[in-house]
């Protein structure tokens, strides 16, 4: 039988799982606060655990973390690691340094079955989802590349390659491990997950009783433009969307961030503005629209939006009294786009 990867548990989790071997309920909080305070992942190193339960940890249980197959690091500090897994199946991580923080883009499916139409993580279908573990080793990854530096990752955003409803439960897992403050501890409002849509998942989320950021990928501001760019939305269209975002801020009281890749002459004139002020108002939605500037990939049509449209975009949804960000770009001189350093590599560019 393979072993169990640790990094793949909650605390409470691990600690039904010791108990069940007769250990005592401490021992799972002694075994977080080596790996995920002391940094320790040799269980010969963890001094005070008796030796007869380092034997049995090494004989049943991993801390196995990727490798590095390689990394770029952009002129502005961005690092994106393509990282290997133990089945030799390769996903990215990617790092983005803010004024408030470090923080990582995390993978949660090996590919993706979405299929948006300009992105670049749809190039290589979905192989398999990943662990929570495995979630987990990407960040406990980039800490290392960061300890140099005497820093670590304090921000975890769960929008990388995948789609993270469609592997809801290691999703949860992993971000409730990195909140607790006996594993990670970084603080729930700094972490963020990210959907294309997945309804089902947007309300079991609002449900969690946890204070974990939803953010929903719309890039659309009706049906007509988003069948045409995501396929979700022919299973989930924009009304059964809303539902969900409505029902998820009334289970968790918690406002929603809607991500809007500005495509140009597609998603980004006044109209849509118009339209996507009015999706708001009218579902009563508490929201933080994002705009994105589109990272152009080779193999899809899409271009981005000028300047001059972001910018009369944001103009038109703030005097509609819209919150709205422009996202701030990162490793724009490196493979920036979700998938598109696995889908050069994997294709032997």
């Amino acid at each position: 039988m393979p072993k169990k990867n640790l990094f793949g548990y909650t605390l409470p989790e691990l600690t039904a799982e010791f108990t069940a071997l007769g250990e005592t309920k401490f021992r799972s909080k002694q075994l977080f606060s080596w790996i995920y305070k002391k940094h320790v992942y040799d269980f010969d190193a963890m001094t005070d655990i008796s030796k007869a339960f380092r034997e049995k940890l090494k004989a049943e249980y991993s801390l196995a973390l990727p490798t590095i197959f390689t990394k770029q690091v952009a002129t502005d500090g961005t690092i994106k690691a393509l990282l290997v897994l133990e089945d030799g199946s390769k996903v990215e991580s990617v790092l983005m340094r803010y004024n408030f923080g470090n923080a990582i883009c995390v993978s949660s499916e090996v590919g993706c079955n979405m299929g948006c139409a300009f992105c670049a993580s749809g190039l290589l279908r979905r192989d398999r989802k990943l662990s929570a573990a495995e979630m987990m080793g990407e960040l406990l990854c980039m800490n290392k590349i960061l300890e140099s530096e005497g820093a670590s990752v304090t921000h975890i955003d769960v929008m990388g390659t995948g789609e993270p409803f469609d592997n809801y439960e290691e999703v949860i897992r992993f971000v409730k491990t990195a909140n607790d403050d006996n594993g990670l501890g970084i603080g729930a409002r700094k972490i963020t997950v990210s959907t294309c849509g997945l309804v089902d998942g947007i309300r079991a989320y609002g449900k969690e009783g946890i204070q974990i950021n939803l953010a929903v990928s719309l890039h659309a501001s009706n049906d007509h433009i988003r069948n045409q760019i995501m396929p979700i939305s022919k299973a989930y269209p924009m009304d059964e969307l809303f539902a969900a975002i409505k029902d998820y801020q009334e289970n968790s009281g918690r406002r929603v961030t809607l991500e809007y890749i500005m495509l140009s002459g597609l998603n980004d004139t006044i109209e849509c503005a118009n339209e996507l002020a009015d999706l708001i108002h009218d579902n009563n939605i508490s929201a933080l629209v994002n705009l994105i500037p589109y990272n152009e990939v080779k193999e899809k049509p899409f271009k981005r939006s000028s300047k001059e449209a972001v910018s009369a975009f944001y103009d038109r949804l703030k005097k509609r009294a819209i919150e709205v960000t422009v996202r701030k770009e990162f490793g724009t001189d490196i493979d920036a786009a979700c998938g598109q350093l696995r889908a050069k590599v994997v294709a032997g560019e």
